[in-house]
């Protein structure tokens, strides 16, 4: 960190037990993003519900990190559950910073090219010129009274007895 850890309270006196194990465990944060800049906890109690708050501010370039958990009986539990939740959110940046997250494949589109009412199937053009087959019972929410030729659809293409058909059709 670049920055101290900052470390407040509130309602609470922190022995220095606890003091040792916020710095430990935010010390080991490192290790999961190395570009923090700061880092500040803030332990609450919460007098009339014998409940601690434990909430982790940490700034990274570009963005900050604000973790909050559920308040806890138990101290030592509530800075942990922080923390462990502190890490997971770093992982979760680091991995967007490091363009990690998984892309999935956009669904493909296609206009209507034939279309059969009475006998419950048509057929699309892909934008690659291909052309693939349709019955009434892929399209979704029962729209297939509502398709018209030269609409535009989403699909899913999977291949069929006779080659690529189309399921899971929905106008865009």
């Amino acid at each position: 960190m670049i920055l101290p850890l900052q470390v407040t309270a509130r309602n609470v006196e922190l022995t220095e037990a606890i003091k040792a194990d916020i710095n430990e465990k935010a010390g080991k944060l490192d290790k999961f993003y190395d570009k923090i800049t700061s880092c500040r906890v803030v332990v609450e109690a919460l007098p009339k519900r014998s409940l601690y708050n434990v909430h982790i501010d940490i700034t990274v370039p570009g963005t900050e990190l604000i973790i909050k958990r559920e308040p806890n009986p138990d101290l030592y539990m509530a800075i942990r559950d922080s923390f462990d939740a502190a890490r997971r959110k770093l992982e979760d940046h680091a991995q967007l910073h490091r363009r990690e997250v998984k892309h999935h494949e956009e669904v493909p589109h296609a206009r209507i090219s034939s279309l059969f009412p009475d006998r419950g199937y048509g057929f699309l053009t892909t934008h690659d010129g291909r052309e693939v087959y349709f019955h009434e019972h892929s399209v979704r929410s029962n729209g297939f009274k509502n398709l018209k030729i030269g609409m535009e659809v989403r699909y899913t293409e999977e291949m069929g007895d006779k080659g690529p058909q189309a399921s899971s059709l929905s106008a865009v």
